[in-house]
């Protein structure tokens, strides 16, 4: 099991955000993952999480464009505030499950449980950190690619149905801008 000491050890001191307890206890999903994010937390991840952002109100608020609410985890935004755009990761009520709202309200499927997106993270940042060649690509390009495709298979091991498609699954459309 992941705990807090595991993501502050390569986020750095006050870079993991822990949610109070009093926060999502009216939210509607399982126990066990409102357990992870109030004694694990949220890693801040370059590219990918720059703001923890959990919400207080007890119904989801994060909204997407078929009308379905999440619980929201992350805010980023691009430009100002009031007409810069907006990503976030949220989380499903009811099944637990983790994606990543676009702008325009457009959800990829990131995880099937909050545990299995912090263990998809914290393996990711890991497998980057130590990573001549994710770290700095420069114009290694195949190297990149092959080391993307390694990094694929180890986080399908740690939450298959997170790569049981192409489109509309955040790690594969991920990986693609990687390389743009």
């Amino acid at each position: 099991m992941l705990a807090y000491e595991d993501l502050v050890a390569w986020a750095g001191d006050g870079n993991v955000t822990r949610a109070d307890a009093a926060a999502v206890a009216g939210w509607r999903i399982p126990e066990g993952q409102k357990a992870v994010l109030v004694d694990v937390g949220v890693p801040l991840v370059d590219r990918l999480v720059e703001r923890v952002a959990y919400q207080t109100d007890p119904e989801p608020v994060l909204e997407t464009e078929n009308g379905k609410r999440l619980y929201q985890l992350t805010h980023e935004r691009h430009g100002d505030e009031v007409y810069g755009l907006r990503w976030a990761f949220g989380v499903e009520p009811e099944t637990g499950k983790v994606y990543h709202v676009l702008p325009n309200g457009e959800t990829w499927f990131a995880n099937s449980s909050i545990d299995r997106w912090l263990l998809t993270l914290h393996h990711y940042s890991l497998r980057v950190g130590r990573s001549p060649v994710l770290t700095d690509p420069g114009e290694r390009i195949a190297e990149v690619e092959a080391e993307l495709r390694e990094l694929t298979e180890e986080l399908k091991g740690i939450d298959p149905p997170a790569f049981d498609g192409r489109r509309g699954y955040i790690w594969y459309e991920f990986f693609e801008h990687w390389l743009c």
